[in-house]
């Protein structure tokens, strides 16, 4: 799509840090420079305004990813664009058939419900639950990568959705101040909410969530 788009050497592209090393390479493929953008904390998606504070003459581009099964606030980023004459790429998410989708909103709302000593996901519209993303705030006693391992004893298949983001890695390293990116790096962890998970399955995530929120100390 850049390259249809005429995108390449000496353009600028806004690309989040939060998410796959991929599109920082696609733009380098092409010869154009990725510039990292900070992310909304609810959506985990580029932020409209961090986006524009990022523009410069050599903006070419902004690619937007949609996380985890919430979409990113489009009207806005395509405002971005059209204020500075940029192009608006969307990269999407594989869509899940309706029943699927229907199963994980279940299983998230009894999640959203139960779950203490965690921050649930902000539903926001049209959330499909790709992954049910929770934050563990790194305050104390367990922390997240901790707090991890200790479901994981418990049977509980979580993981870290996203490690390194992409602006601390070798190949990208950029001296940019991205707080949204690096707190959600440091705090995410995704619980399974798969439609084949049964209510027993569901019981004991709560369960050893629960056991170990109430570890936590007061986060917020």
């Amino acid at each position: 799509m850049l390259r249809a788009a005429g995108v390449g050497l000496g353009d600028e592209v806004i690309v989040p840090a939060f998410g796959n090393v991929e599109l920082a390479e696609a733009v380098a493929l092409v010869g154009a420079m990725p510039v990292f953008a900070d992310i909304d904390p609810a959506t985990y998606c580029l932020d409209p305004g961090a986006v524009e504070a990022a523009v410069t003459a050599r903006t070419a581009a902004v690619t937007v990813v949609h996380r985890f099964g919430r979409p990113a606030d489009l009207a806005r980023l395509h405002g971005v664009g059209q204020r500075h004459g940029l192009l608006v790429l969307e990269e999407g998410e594989s869509e899940a058939p309706y029943d699927e989708i229907a199963q994980r909103r279940e299983r998230a709302s009894y999640l959203d419900a139960k779950l203490r000593g965690v921050r649930t996901p902000d539903h926001g519209d049209g959330h499909t639950y790709q992954q049910y993303v929770v934050r563990v705030p790194g305050n104390g006693r367990p922390d997240r990568d901790a707090f991890a391992r200790a479901l994981r004893v418990k049977g509980v298949d979580c993981r870290v959705p996203v490690k390194t983001p992409v602006h601390r890695l070798p190949d990208f390293r950029r001296c940019v101040t991205l707080p949204e990116t690096e707190r959600a790096a440091d705090e995410t962890l995704a619980l399974p909410v798969d439609a084949a998970l049964t209510k027993r399955d569901m019981q004991r995530i709560v369960s050893a969530c629960n056991a170990l929120g109430g570890l936590l100390q007061p986060a917020f």
